[in-house]
């Protein structure tokens, strides 16, 4: 039967998409003077697991670069080679060769193959412990022999030891079936029931590997090229290192022959020494593999679900939390004692219902990590083109924000994370003159405030610059002056088309498409606030929700409305007495609240409505906080609190100033969701007119 292999590329590229992230992660951490093991091996897994995916698809040019890759690896994690940066630079240059080459197969997008054979050229020529900036390394890629091309003998065999580990015993002979149409072929029984071919053949590493892949699981074979007979013994002693076979293992299975190279104790020795016990570079081996299966197995513990089953899902348990707001609703009238078990049941059922909202929320929740990965290869990138020292570290990776958000903040992000880099860290030498480290810091960072969580990109550099901020304002027109508070100057940079850039480069500068970052995170009902201080440095902080599908609210009524505020803004509600309530000529009121006081909202004038109350003694007062400020919300009384899902009020209707969405009630009749940071931002302007209508 023949099975279409096509069915199974998306996992193979879902899988090859993580492991070349976490290898890039583990290549850009390590300490090149010393090299943690555990993060080589995995390195070496990672290219090893890509390999034998590319290989069960034949992506035969995906295979030759990890071949290639995952042999450096291989003598580095040994301790045969130093890492140096050259190898560092080469290892993520041959990621984003790979990264091409998947997107060629996945897409069908062009893959440079000029940059395939140069990268091809540089692991080659590492390899063999040769710089590649050498002329050595200037050869055609195509005509490069391999640094550990087998020999053969003068008929052109070679001679492949195939070890099993205990098998079946048809498995054995099946194997033996099939090796006996490519050569002559000699079986040994080990003591430990493992079972050893010796292959003298002329056929190709590829055609036996792919021979023994049909009848066994590869990584349950050890498979060892060695030269013939005829020229090993020809070859003299100084040139076994460099005729080492081991350095082609093909396909991950073939295991280095350091022993060879360093003893000339005959390959039949190898089997006394297994069945006596195996060796330390032979327990090492088998280490590795057994726990490539055991890393294989904590996988499978995890399954690959499409975004839209999961969003239905979502909308589906959005649903049941409306019915089951109905249910309550319906029941609240009934009596307590005549309905007591219907009672019980319903609050079991609020209690489930909350229960899965949370697991099924949980979902769709990622970790910052997902984008935070991204930022240190381009930082490191950019700062060498730059020419500048810059220290990248992350804080608070483990929050977990919706993926809905998560894959809209990468764009906003990364334009922030380049600005930093180009215009807000200085060169070194300046640096120096400022009495600073000539490396600067830049810091990405996500923790959770109330019901938000708050992103912010920080660097040590110059800081912006006030008067010329100001100087390009009045020149492209804006309404500013000279005595603008200091976060109202810096706002200015979110302006359309705003840019302080003396020189236009390739990366963009501070305040080039801002206006699309606050214009993009705005959409996402976030907000972006800029702290400067010259000299100093520059933190850029954008708050967003942490999901747009269900949130805890509080049920305002104001007149016949009912209005939902989200409880993370909610710090407590309270009845004032008529003499905390001051007012300020022209500015409206403010309420004291132990000593502090804060700006009154009036909910009623904000949207032009007919209210129960205008005093605030007589009505409920709603002390919030967003973005750091404080206010008091004036409504006639509280609702209650429940759990609402948030329906998109722009693409149903339109964007409604102060308004973050809509919800359905459990009367059925529609709510509007209050955006709390809007309006705390509206309550220095407030009048005696509406501020929206």
């Amino acid at each position: 039967m023949t099975i279409d292999m096509s069915q199974f590329y998306q996992v193979f590229f879902d899988e090859a998409d993580e492991l070349l992230a976490e290898m890039e992660k583990l290549l850009l951490a390590l300490d090149v003077s010393a090299p943690d093991g555990e993060d080589l091996n995995a390195i070496f897994r990672a290219a090893h697991s890509i390999k034998g995916g590319a290989a069960t698809f034949a992506f035969t040019d995906i295979t030759e670069v990890t071949h290639m890759l995952e042999s450096l690896l291989d003598r580095i994690r040994k301790g045969e080679m130093a890492l140096t940066p050259e190898h560092v630079d080469a290892f993520l240059a041959a990621k984003d060769v790979l990264t091409m080459q998947m997107d060629g197969h996945h897409h069908g997008s062009s893959v440079d193959q000029d940059a395939v054979g140069s990268v091809c050229q540089r692991l080659k020529a590492l390899s063999q412990g040769i710089v590649p900036e050498t002329p050595a390394v200037e050869a055609d890629p195509v005509a490069a022999p391999e640094p550990a091309a087998p020999v053969a003998d003068a008929d052109g065999n070679y001679i492949f030891r195939i070890e099993l580990p205990e098998v079946p015993q048809r498995d054995v002979d099946a194997l033996a079936a099939e090796l006996g149409l490519l050569g002559t072929i000699g079986q040994e029984c080990l003591a430990d029931k493992r079972t050893v071919f010796t292959l003298t053949t002329s056929e190709s590493q590829d055609n036996i590997v792919a021979i023994c892949s049909f009848v066994l699981d590869p990584d349950d074979l050890k498979i060892t090229l060695g030269a013939a007979a005829a020229a090993a013994h020809a070859e003299p002693q100084g040139d076994s290192e460099t005729k080492q076979p081991a350095e082609d293992p093909g396909y991950g299975i073939f295991e280095p022959q350091q022993a060879d190279a360093v003893s000339p104790a005959p390959p039949a020795a190898k089997p006394e020494q297994a069945a006596a016990g195996a060796p330390a570079a032979e327990a090492k081996n088998w280490g590795r593999r057994a726990g490539d299966k055991e890393g294989a197995n904590q996988e499978s513990s995890s399954i690959r679900v499409g975004i839209e089953k999961v969003d239905q899902l979502i909308n589906l348990v959005g649903e049941l939390v409306i019915t089951q707001a109905m249910i309550e609703q319906r029941i609240g009238a009934l009596d307590p004692i005549a309905h007591e078990r219907l009672l019980n049941s319903a609050s079991q059922l609020a209690r489930n219902t909350r229960d899965l909202q949370e697991a099924v929320m949980s979902i769709r929740m990622m970790p910052m990590d997902y984008v935070f990965s991204r930022f240190p290869r381009m930082v490191r990138d950019l700062a060498g083109k730059l020419g500048k020292k810059v220290d990248f570290v992350t804080h608070g990776a483990a929050t977990e924000l919706d993926k809905g958000l998560i894959e809209r903040i990468v764009d906003p992000l990364t334009h922030l994370v380049r600005n930093s880099v180009d215009h807000g860290i200085e060169m070194p030498e300046k640096r120096r003159e400022n009495g600073k480290s000539e490396t600067g810091k830049l810091s990405l960072s996500a923790a959770h405030q109330g019901g938000n969580i708050v992103i912010e990109v920080s660097d040590d550099g110059g800081g912006l610059n006030r008067e010329r901020i100001l100087a390009k304002a009045k020149q492209q027109g804006l309404d500013v002056s000279d005595t603008m508070p200091d976060a109202d100057v810096w706002n200015l940079v979110l302006a359309p088309g705003f840019s302080t850039a003396e020189v236009v480069t390739d990366v963009s500068g501070r305040g080039v498409g801002m206006d699309v970052v606050k214009r993009n995170i705005a959409a996402m009902g976030g907000t972006v606030d800029i702290r400067s201080v010259p000299g100093s440095g520059t933190t850029m902080a954008i708050s967003l929700p942490l999901t747009l599908a269900i949130l805890d609210g509080m049920s305002v009524k104001v007149g016949e409305e009912v209005y939902i505020l989200p409880l993370g803004y909610v710090i407590e509600s309270l009845q004032p007495a008529s003499t905390d309530v001051k007012e300020i000529a022209g500015q409206g009121r403010v309420i004291k609240i132990r000593g502090e006081y804060l700006p009154l909202i009036p909910l009623y004038q904000i949207f032009a409505i007919e209210p129960c109350f205008t005093e605030p003694s007589q009505g409920i007062v709603v002390i919030l906080e967003a973005d750091g400020k404080k206010a008091a919300l004036l409504v006639d009384s509280l609702v209650g609190q429940q759990q609402v899902v948030v329906k998109n009020l722009e693409s149903n209707f339109r964007k409604v100033a102060g308004i973050s969405g809509a919800t359905i009630l459990g009367d059925g009749g529609v709510s509007l969701i209050l955006d709390v940071s809007a309006l705390l931002r509206s309550s220095r302007q407030l009048s005696a007119d509406p501020i929206f209508y």
